[in-house]
């Protein structure tokens, strides 16, 4: 009779057999920079989660420096929005600006730069609007600008979270006439339209004025189409595709990780707050949790984990090493 118990007998054991690991280099941290002076806004919805002004945004990168966690995803939030979001790709907006005074006193931190436009749209859509009609084309040269605007800035990746047909390969264009031949796309590729995401609209200051993302971002009931978009992207350039929400998506990041192309998940807004909001009324061990959620992540081929627990997944690592 085969005792399967055998591994499991004891905790040196276990560790060495064990089938998949999360490591600190495998995570993203994201943040969100608004105007202002001496600003850190907690996000109500997100426990833990602050908006930092540029002034004191390094109290969160001095703490992603010293994790040893692969860097961040930026978020900026303008104080002026208008129906072209100008702010998107004024190279002295908020975000620009953050970034130059990032890798002015964090060289080392790896900076991935979301490109879409609904922070800075008066509208709150992704794209831009005409009719309440949100328009795919006329997007892609707005996008293209941002893109090549914080590129400049010193953004090391560049992540479209649009959901605009065509915008890896106009992106790609752009970046390569204006030199920057040698900067990656990280492409929300799989990006579906999601309740999961309502704490990050909180956090951004994104919603829609009117309607919702339906035309744009996919239907949560399609998996087939999915990998469609993920292929689509990597035919027109990416380098990285990315699947998001996370844990209930596991299937379309198991197929996706077939195609053997570097993979990023984003563990989203919902799913932080739901396990703080369980941790905080003493329902569940968060920690325990949060390092079951990554590794299972992990094991359905995620490559890259982009998760607002990050910073203290990479404490717990350090703790079970």
């Amino acid at each position: 009779m085969q005792r399967f118990r055998r591994l499991r007998s004891s905790k040196n054991i276990r560790r060495m057999v064990r089938e998949t690991r999360v490591d600190k280099s495998d995570l993203i941290y994201p943040i969100f920079v608004t105007e202002g002076e001496n600003i850190k806004n907690p996000v109500d919805s997100m426990p833990g989660i602050f908006q930092y002004s540029i002034d004191r945004v390094d109290e969160i990168l001095s703490e992603i420096d010293k994790s040893k966690i692969s860097g961040l995803l930026i978020f900026g939030i303008p104080s002026h929005k208008d129906e072209l979001a100008t702010g998107a790709y004024d190279d002295n907006g908020i975000t620009q600006r953050a970034v130059r005074f990032i890798k002015e006193k964090y060289p080392d931190i790896l900076i991935v730069a979301d490109v879409c436009l609904c922070e800075y749209t008066s509208h709150g859509h992704c794209g831009v609007v005409h009719n309440h009609k949100i328009l795919n084309d006329e997007t892609l040269p707005l996008l293209s600008k941002m893109a090549v605007s914080l590129a400049k800035s010193g953004a090391d990746i560049i992540a479209p979270s649009d959901m605009m047909d065509g915008r890896v390969s106009a992106i790609r264009e752009a970046l390569d006439e204006n030199g920057f031949i040698d900067t990656p796309i990280m492409s929300y590729s799989a990006k579906f339209a999601s309740a999961y995401y309502s704490p990050f609209r909180d956090a951004a200051e994104s919603a829609p004025c009117f309607g919702d993302r339906k035309t744009y971002q996919m239907d949560y009931a399609n998996g087939k189409e999915a990998i469609r978009e993920v292929i689509d992207d990597i035919n027109e350039g990416a380098d990285i595709v990315m699947v998001k929400p996370a844990l209930a998506y596991l299937d379309i990041i198991k197929e996706a990780s077939k195609l053997d192309y570097p993979l990023a998940v984003y563990n989203v807004s919902g799913e932080y707050s739901m396990v703080k909001a369980a941790a905080q009324n003493g329902w569940i061990d968060e920690k325990k949790v949060v390092l079951e959620n990554l590794t299972a992540i992990k094991r359905a081929g995620a490559d890259i984990i982009i998760t607002y627990h990050a910073l203290d997944a990479a404490k717990w690592l350090e703790e079970e090493e």
